[in-house]
């Protein structure tokens, strides 16, 4: 990994950071662009309905969709009006104006993202009725902190909507995917700076300008790694949709909601999975460039509209694993979650984040690859050989402890504490079973006679 590093750090430096190409489109132009950009999420939103049913159906050995458009693919859309014809209730015990804004909080940053993606490289423009024009509505020096606080806002929505409903379920699941929201952006935010400190640029365009000569999935694999597994986190996907966990809330945030509202969180959750993934395709997949061996021998593959096409398929094959995972993993438990947030991915990304500052100071400082590799490999196994000695002793004194401590009776059990049945607490056993009848006693005598010895006497009595 680090011959990569050094690969990249060896060609040609980045240009310095210019954005004058954005923002002198007319007004129209701009109204035009958002609009495609709109489109694009729709239907893709639209496109992934349909793909996610047909790919797990076909993973459950089923048919699928086959009934609304050829081969079932206007089945989301015949599910869209049947939800905006349905009714709408408001439940009685609901804070009305938090209870309609939340479904509104929760869609409208799901679209903003995609603002900043790029679709096209920015000095290949285009022309839309005679102007020249990026394939991208803008770009900002600081685009990647716009996408993560737009992000940030969209949890309010499901927050909101959770509280608002004046239930239990549904406020469960609202503070279930707040928890989740905090501990996966965090490793979100260190994966994000690594990508940071290699292009020296927090644009998207110059981010995918810095992957000419290699994307970063292979110079920061563990950056990427991270995202995907925080990007499922944000999202509420399975295995990761402890908010919406129908086997213990019902339904989570949205169980109180109905018709057009309940709509528009189920728009909110996939145009989130589309942003998602192009986040992901922008920092670590080449953006719009070509894949490899398309862009070594056809040099228009990165020009015209073959770019937007290929940024596309790299965010199908991503929504792909999405549905991949869903139709796979079972559904974790919710401490399995925040352990795998807190106790291992903030880590991980913490200590991968210092080791790639420290590859990019020693470049900067122009020492040697054989150098670096001695100082960063040095401190990697100071710390492995640390870690190793911390368990050692760790589990002496544990075993030690275990040894020291008399053996204690198990405590009481009572399996409706606090008028609830409840599950054993830690040293606490359950009651015996009772023991069944024997054998002899529930086989049948004769047809129709008594099976056991209380049948028996009761017919007796009559």
């Amino acid at each position: 990994m680090l011959q990569a590093v050094h690969t990249a750090q060896t060609a040609v430096p980045l240009a310095a950071e210019d954005l004058s190409m954005f923002g002198r489109d007319p007004w129209w132009l701009v109204v035009v662009k958002a609009v495609f950009c709109f489109a694009f999420l729709m239907l893709t939103v639209l496109f992934s309905i349909v793909w996610e049913r047909k790919v797990v159906a076909w993973m459950q050995l089923r048919i699928g969709p086959n009934r609304h458009g050829p081969w079932g693919m206007l089945q989301s859309l015949a599910d869209g009006m049947k939800l905006m014809l349905k009714e709408d209730v408001i439940v009685k015990r609901a804070d009305k104006v938090v209870y309609v804004l939340a479904p509104i909080v929760a869609a409208i940053p799901a679209f903003m993202a995609i603002a900043v993606i790029p679709f096209g490289p920015a000095g290949n423009e285009i022309s839309i009725f005679g102007h020249r024009t990026t394939m991208q509505l803008t770009d900002l020096p600081i685009a990647m902190l716009y996408i993560l606080a737009v992000a940030s806002v969209g949890i309010y929505g499901i927050v909101l909507a959770g509280w608002s409903s004046g239930s239990t379920y549904p406020l469960l699941g609202g503070l279930r995917s707040c928890a989740q929201m905090i501990s996966y952006e965090i490793a979100m935010g260190a994966a994000f700076a690594s990508v940071f400190l290699y292009s020296g640029s927090m644009s998207t365009s110059r981010i995918v300008e810095a992957q000419e000569g290699r994307w970063y999935v292979l110079l920061l694999p563990v950056s990427f790694l991270i995202y995907i597994v925080t990007m499922i986190g944000e999202t509420n996907r399975a295995p990761f949709d402890m908010p919406e966990s129908e086997g213990d809330l019902v339904g989570g945030f949205n169980t109180e909601y109905s018709s057009i509202k309940f709509a528009m969180f189920m728009l909110a959750e996939y145009v989130n999975m589309v942003t998602v993934s192009a986040v992901s395709v922008t920092l670590f997949l080449g953006g719009w460039r070509a894949p490899w061996p398309v862009s070594t021998f056809w040099e228009g593959a990165n020009h015209g509209w073959w770019p937007m096409a290929w940024f596309t398929l790299k965010v199908q094959l991503l929504l792909f694993f999405f549905i991949w995972l869903r139709g796979t993993l079972p559904r974790v438990r919710y401490d399995q979650l925040m352990k795998l947030g807190w106790k291992v991915l903030i880590p991980v990304s913490v200590v991968w984040l210092m080791l790639v500052a420290t590859v990019r100071a020693l470049r900067n400082e122009d020492y040697d690859f054989s150098e670096i590799a001695l100082y960063v490999g040095g401190g990697v196994l100071a710390l492995l050989l640390l870690s190793v000695l911390v368990d050692i002793f760790r589990d002496k004194r544990e075993k030690d402890a275990a040894a020291a401590e008399p053996p204690a009776e198990d405590a009481a059990f009572d399996p409706m504490a606090g008028g609830f049945p409840v599950p054993p607490l830690p040293g606490q056993t359950l009651p015996p079973v009772p023991r069944r009848r024997p054998r002899r006693e529930r086989e049948l005598i004769v047809s129709g006679g008594p099976d056991t010895q209380s049948d028996g006497k009761e017919a007796s009595d009559g």
